[in-house]
């Protein structure tokens, strides 16, 4: 069995649990978010994008969530700046063409302006200009791709929150919170993993923290 933290990451936030940068003002990390010693990301999410974050300490684990070999979908909740047509949505559907190359066919459709918090700082807001929200999945991980991805049709993304990666949803998760589930990694998939070993430490600031959220069975 291993563990995974499901981490609601908020919009200005950095990836990683310490700022590399030597210039300027210091960004938020995740060191204030979670506590939790020998932990890391599997996989990233932009700095100015919000939503779900999976860390594990299991090397294989964050093998299976990360390699592209296993494909696993993601879904953005998207708002975007203009209305999406049905021609916009069915180019996306199909795939489009970036600079890094064609992407992979995404599912694609609107949905209703999501029940989630304001973010802060707040959507810049021009009364002359819609806004629309869409709901995205893509199976591959290519650097902002959903905002290359929606540009690229005429459709800028103003807000991006990830809700789902494969199995594991932000459901019951708010910002700036995380929760604990069990995995069960297949033996198969474990053996496989060129990386079983945990890393090594990095963990956020010493001190004591009451666990936050419920441990819940995985999907």
């Amino acid at each position: 069995m291993s563990t995974l933290y499901l981490l609601n990451k908020p919009f200005h936030t950095l990836c990683q649990f310490t700022d590399e940068r030597h210039e300027g003002e210091p960004r938020k990390t995740l060191a204030p978010l979670i506590a939790v010693p020998n932990v890391y990301p599997a996989g990233r999410l932009d700095y100015d994008s919000e939503g779900l974050l999976l860390l594990t300490d299991d090397g294989a684990l964050a093998h299976r969530i990360t390699h592209p070999s296993q494909k696993l979908p993601k879904t953005y909740w998207v708002q975007v700046e203009g209305a999406p047509d049905d021609d916009a949505l069915q180019r996306l559907r199909h795939g489009v063409t970036l600079k890094d190359g064609p992407t992979r066919p995404a599912k694609v459709r609107r949905i209703d302006t999501p029940e989630v918090p304001e973010r802060i700082p707040p959507v810049r807001f021009r009364a002359s200009i819609p806004t629309h929200w869409l709901e995205i999945t893509i199976s591959e991980g290519r650097n902002r791709q959903v905002r290359r991805m929606t540009a690229h049709v005429g459709l800028p993304t103003l807000r991006l929150i990830r809700v789902a990666i494969g199995p594991w949803t932000l459901e019951g998760i708010a910002p700036g919170e995380w929760r604990k589930e069990t995995v069960h990694l297949p033996q198969q998939a474990a053996s496989s993993s060129p990386n079983r070993q945990k890393r090594g430490p990095r963990q956020g600031p010493a001190g004591k923290r009451p666990v936050r959220g419920t441990q819940r069975p995985s999907s």
